[in-house]
């Protein structure tokens, strides 16, 4: 049975922990090639921080964690969500779709009128792990309204990249 919470302030660090390494397993293979060296996606450090904010649920099947997502208020009326990760052992369950529903769920009920996320993807060829999101999300109904230079808007990770990379902005507004 799966079941999404947010993580109350006082979580476990060893579940925090686990979730950090599970995004950290999500991204080394969703971003394979963007990155140079060891392109850890988060610690557990700041996994912490997040959850002492209210921002990290997870989902759990049958008590296991089986995913996790961030989700926070970058606006007025804007949600946002990302560092979604779901275990590979379990994809094609749902759990992925059902993060982002949780999500937009918190987000419609704090009075958000739209929800959005952030795409990292490499300019000069078609990562397979980034066509597949880009696809899903569009699924879901998110379309893309803004298109920028990572190295622009985030420049301290610029060095670290591999590849010329932008990020997309996806919206959905809520209906």
């Amino acid at each position: 049975m799966l079941e999404i919470e947010l993580l109350p302030p006082s979580a476990d660090l060893a579940l925090i922990a686990r979730i950090a390494g599970l995004v950290n397993q999500v991204y080394a293979e969703s971003e394979k090639g963007l990155w140079q060296g060891n392109a850890d996606r988060t610690s557990a450090d700041e996994v912490a921080g997040l959850v002492r904010a209210g921002e990290i649920a997870v989902a759990f099947v049958d008590g296991d964690l089986a995913g996790s997502v961030r989700v926070q208020r970058p606006g007025e009326a804007t949600g946002e969500f990302g560092m979604l990760a779901a275990d590979p052992a379990r994809r094609g369950l749902g759990i992925g779709r059902e993060l982002v529903a949780f999500a937009e769920r918190v987000s419609r009920d704090a009075g958000c009128r739209e929800m959005q996320l952030e795409l990292l993807v490499p300019r000069e060829w078609t990562h397979p792990a980034k066509q597949f999101l880009a696809e899903w999300y569009d699924r879901l109904g998110y379309r893309v309204t803004h298109r920028a230079d990572l190295a622009v808007d985030y420049p301290h990770l610029a060095p670290s990249l591999a590849t010329p990379c932008d990020f997309l902005v996806y919206r959905k507004a809520f209906a």
